[in-house]
């Protein structure tokens, strides 16, 4: 592996999909990757023109995902992929992710990372039986700015995190568009395709993640309300929790779909003693970071820049004032994971900057995650309810 690129492989991400594309670009971009076979749609029709425009040879363009993992687990090592990318509706992730590791692949799967909890048990048990790699994309947690927070936190930059508040915020959903068909709407209000939690499962599992990965500290329990805003949605499209975490510290999370306006407003706080410092998913290059006794501290992004931890510079790509963002965050994750399947096939052992990205341990707390706000978020007789664990 170490003198080619890696071989991808791609079940969803048709043309007529939204984050297949950015996975693809994403996974481009260090041209570490080739992307050489898939089955990107249910619809024979759509996989084929999709293969087509990706140029991958017809016959590698495959009509059902079990086709695909039969035949290039049958390929000679020299042809056949090395990892499987899944980029499907949420009730499709489980059973491609335990066949592509049962046949020897690697995966990258989008968040969150099951349909249910148990599948998620499932999925981690099998990680662990093959020893190969998973990568998750929980892409926010990939942009330099929220890496900078991370580690001046973890150095104590700010002292002992006494509060934290993460605000996701969008108005896409504000009207009930899935009725029109058509669109990404659709199956992200069918909970026979989503699972349990709509909003709090499709951007609360994303602010929820920004907060245990910049402090270190894990969710113990939850009070929380979940909302049907939108007359007769069938999941929550608006949903606010209180979280206590296993540091002593509380945090308040704020995730919807019906703030009419909003594009894709995410914000994170975190307040210690000595300061505090935010981050705007909208202006992605900035971190603030508030003192006690002095102004507040404008840090700036980018290559070249001394002051900046040589974690975030791991992960940046260029000089300052060319903003990076969504998909140079995705790129990150692929890097990373790419780099540590290269060293894990080598014998050797990844750095702290390769094992940088959300693994099936995460996945596993974002399922734990929608089941508790989901139990908390409907009880209306108790107030406080503790983190699912299994």
């Amino acid at each position: 592996m170490k003198n080619r690129k890696l071989r991808m492989g791609m079940i969803g991400g048709g043309s007529d999909a939204f984050i297949g594309a950015i996975h693809r670009r994403a996974a481009l971009m260090e041209n570490g990757i080739d992307l050489v076979c898939g089955c990107f749609s249910i619809k024979p029709e759509i996989s084929l023109s999709s293969g087509r425009e990706y140029f991958v040879p017809d016959d590698r363009i495959y009509f059902t995902w079990q086709e695909m993992l039969e035949k290039e687990a049958a390929m000679p090592a020299d042809k056949r992929i090395d990892f499987v990318t899944i980029v499907t509706p949420n009730k499709f992730h489980c059973e491609p992710a335990l066949k592509a590791l049962d046949a020897g692949f690697n995966v990258v799967i989008d968040k969150p990372m099951t349909y249910s909890l148990e599948e998620a048990l499932l999925l981690r048990d099998k990680v662990k039986e093959t020893g190969l790699t998973l990568a998750l994309t929980h892409v926010y947690s990939a942009y330099p700015a929220i890496k900078e927070m991370k580690k001046r936190i973890a150095r104590g930059d700010i002292g002992k995190v006494r509060r934290v508040f993460v605000e996701y915020s969008q108005g896409w959903l504000t009207q009930r568009i899935e009725l029109k068909g058509g669109n990404n709407a659709v199956w992200r209000n069918d909970p026979k395709a989503a699972g349990k939690g709509g909003c709090i499962g499709d951007i609360g599992t994303h602010a929820w993640h920004l907060t245990e990965y910049v402090t270190g500290a894990k969710v113990i329990e939850v009070c929380a309300d979940l909302l049907h805003v939108a007359d007769g949605r069938p999941l929550d499209d608006d949903a606010c929790a209180f979280m206590r975490y296993d540091q002593g510290f509380t945090g308040l999370l704020q995730a919807t779909q019906i703030a009419t306006g909003e594009e894709n407003n995410i914000r994170l706080r975190v307040y210690g003693e000595k300061a505090g410092m935010e981050w705007r998913q909208m202006e992605p290059n900035t971190l603030w970071v508030k003192w006690i006794d002095r102004p507040a501290e404008y840090v700036r992004m980018g290559n070249g820049y001394a002051s900046l931890t040589d974690f975030t510079k791991w992960n940046t790509r260029i000089p300052g004032g060319h903003p990076e963002g969504f998909i140079e965050a995705f790129a990150n994750i692929y890097r990373n994971f790419a780099l540590t399947v290269r060293a894990k096939a080598s014998n050797e052992t990844p750095t702290e900057e390769m094992l940088d990205f959300p693994t099936v341990e995460d996945g596993v707390r974002g399922m734990q995650f929608i089941e508790t706000m989901v139990r908390a978020g409907y009880d209306k007789d108790q107030k406080w309810h503790k983190w699912v664990e299994k």
